[in-house]
Formats: C-alpha cells, sequence, structure tokens
C-alpha cells in the first residue's frame, strides 16, 4: 500500500462518532484490516497466526493514529483491536430511543423497589 495518506479527522469525542466510524471502516477496508475489528472467530479461515495477529496489530494502530488524546485515554486498555472498536461504540454511539426508554424502565422499577422496601420498614 505505500505511504497512502488519509485525510480523517481524529476522532475526539466531541465530533460525530457515526460518520467518523464510516471512514474508519473505509480505512480498515483498504489497509486490509477490516476482518481484525469483526473479531478473530470471524477471520478467514485461511490466514497463518501471523497474518491473523499483524491484521489485528495494523487496525489496532489505525484506530490508535485517529484518536486524540482523550478519547484515545478511554480505550487504550485495550489490547486488541476488536474490544478496542467495541468500547469506542459503546462510549461514543449515540444511543437509541429504544435503549434510553429501556434504561429509564429499569431506573424507575428500581426506585419503585426502594420504596417499597422503604414503606414495609416503618
Amino acid at each position: 500500500m505505500g505511504n497512502t495518506k488519509y485525510d480523517i479527522e481524529k476522532f475526539s469525542g466531541e465530533n460525530d462518532f457515526g460518520l467518523w466510524r464510516i471512514k474508519m471502516e473505509a480505512i480498515f477496508i483498504q489497509q486490509g484490516c477490516v476482518e481484525a475489528i469483526k473479531g478473530e472467530e470471524k477471520m478467514s479461515s485461511s490466514l497463518t497466526q501471523k497474518e491473523e495477529t499483524d491484521m489485528i496489530e495494523k487496525a489496532r494502530s489505525v484506530i490508535i493514529l485517529c484518536l486524540v488524546y482523550k478519547a484515545l485515554r478511554d480505550v487504550a486498555r485495550e489490547k486488541i483491536a476488536t474490544t478496542m472498536w467495541l468500547e469506542l461504540e459503546y462510549l461514543y454511539m449515540p444511543k437509541s430511543l429504544a435503549q434510553i426508554m429501556c434504561e429509564t424502565t429499569i431506573v424507575l422499577i428500581q426506585d419503585d423497589k426502594n420504596k417499597i422496601s422503604c414503606g414495609s420498614i416503618s
């Protein structure tokens, strides 16, 4: 691939994660490491262990180079590209209305349980 340079804004946590993610997936494809972010179990069985390891390391380095320090600190402990990618999605992917409603319902149910247990004490 040589010295191909991609013009992609580093992800800071402030810019649009969804659009950044699409650009990153394009870079993973160009770099030949898109399988690495999908997980080892989904990687081609024809790859040698060395090729697999190289692909995972390349994907992780692509992610690292496209993050500002703040976002990198949030995921730096992850040593595998897949887990780093999933952690970024968990932290920065906008939550759907269904997820928000579900979390709100859980909080309300827990609050009701606390009220019931406190009410039965007195």
